[in-house]
């Protein structure tokens, strides 16, 4: 998905979703973003995965704690 970038409003970013809605996103995301850049947000499937690994190996080792 790509947004584009409205206008910056403090620590908001307004931006245009590709579907013509506006949304305000917290600056923090795209801090060196500014009217008219556009900005990708993607899924990083590889990341979630290694997250989900990670959470599931400290699930598993407070199970093995209470045994």
């Amino acid at each position: 998905m790509h947004i584009t970038v409205d206008r910056i409003e403090g620590e908001c970013i307004v931006a245009e979703l590709e579907n013509g809605d506006m949304v305000n996103l917290p600056r923090v995301i795209a801090p060196e973003a500014k009217e008219g850049d556009v900005i990708s947000i993607t899924i990083d499937h590889q990341e979630t995965g290694r997250l989900k690994d990670k959470i599931r190996s400290l699930m598993d080792s407070l199970w093995e704690d209470e045994q």
